[in-house]
């Protein structure tokens, strides 16, 4: 089994990978080129107490974030969040140039700011988003530029304005990584779809063949394990390309079984509450009710008249 690397500082980061000492300790711009981790192994894995934002290319490693590969293939741009575990296996056979910018942030850098919290926010720092963006060529300097501020920055006299200058060249990375996210989610119209095919077909089980009597509701977890997808991920990606949640695809098609139960069945609205997995009918009703603006009882009375 590899041993376990925990580097609590930037400094520890800076030295296990031969580079000089940072210049600042919660906050470095390492160039990449000359990262050399002190290792003959084909295998490295480390927790790190800091963020890292990735800007690479031609890179031999294969990277693997929690239990996922990290897909570098096309990717250039990726994000590790501290306390996750990153695997690179590395084979020493293989000698390229790879190139790019590492940043890395401590949190101990962001407190006393909005992005201390913020910065949590951003799903591709979780293990959710496991692919690194494609940049262009016009987005990848837009991002060196940011990257080069920011290291500009902390090289130059320190004062009380440069934690703040420096959090807003960050922000507005983050940002830009965000607007570059969505927009390759969004261009993956054929995966895409095959997620909202499977997630119909899997929700379409659970209420036709009684599982929602045995198990309850299906969960989010539940839904997504069923997509081998996290829930993060999952959300993320449902609200991009359909404007709505897991959960909220969870609940439509709980209010679509029900209304089908209540037009064609004489069951009642109880017997229909514990098919569809509630323990209390009231706690159906009151759904029914947020969701159609009308009550179980209601509907059927409507339907009928």
């Amino acid at each position: 089994m590899k041993e376990m690397h925990q580097f609590k500082s930037i400094s520890e980061f800076h030295n296990y990978s031969n580079l000089p000492k940072p210049e600042h300790p919660l906050i470095s711009l390492v160039d990449y080129s000359k990262v050399n981790y002190a290792t003959d192994s084909d295998k490295i894995k480390w927790v790190q107490d800091f963020y890292s934002i990735g800007l690479k290319r031609n890179v031999s490693e294969k990277f693997n974030y929690g239990q996922q590969a990290y897909d570098f293939d096309e990717g250039v741009f990726s994000f590790v969040a501290p306390q996750q575990i990153l695997t690179i296996e590395i084979n020493q056979n293989i000698q390229v140039n790879a190139s790019g910018w590492l940043l890395l942030i401590h949190p101990d850098f962001l407190w006393n700011t909005p992005l201390a919290k913020s910065i949590k926010n951003y799903d591709f720092f979780g293990y959710a988003v496991n692919e690194a963006l494609f940049l262009s060529e016009k987005e990848e300097n837009i991002i060196i530029e940011l990257l080069k501020n920011i290291q500009r920055e902390y090289q130059s006299n320190i004062d009380k304005f440069s934690q703040n200058i420096i959090i807003s060249q960050v922000e507005l990375l983050l940002n830009y990584a965000e607007r570059y996210y969505e927009r390759q989610f969004i261009t993956r119209k054929i995966s895409n779809h095959q997620i909202l095919i499977k997630l119909e077909r899997i929700l379409n089980d659970y209420f036709n063949n009684n599982e929602t009597l045995i198990n309850g509701i299906p969960t989010v977890t539940q839904i997504a394990n069923d997509l081998n997808l996290s829930p993060n991920y999952l959300s993320s990606t449902l609200k991009i390309i359909s404007g709505q949640s897991t959960q909220q695809h969870i609940q439509n098609k709980l209010i679509e079984k029900a209304k089908e139960k209540l037009s064609t069945t004489e069951l009642s609205v109880s017997e229909i509450a514990y098919q569809l997995g509630f323990e209390y009918p009231a706690s159906f009703s009151k759904l029914f009710k947020n969701k159609t603006n009308i009550s179980p009882i209601a509907f059927r009375k409507s339907f009928f008249n």
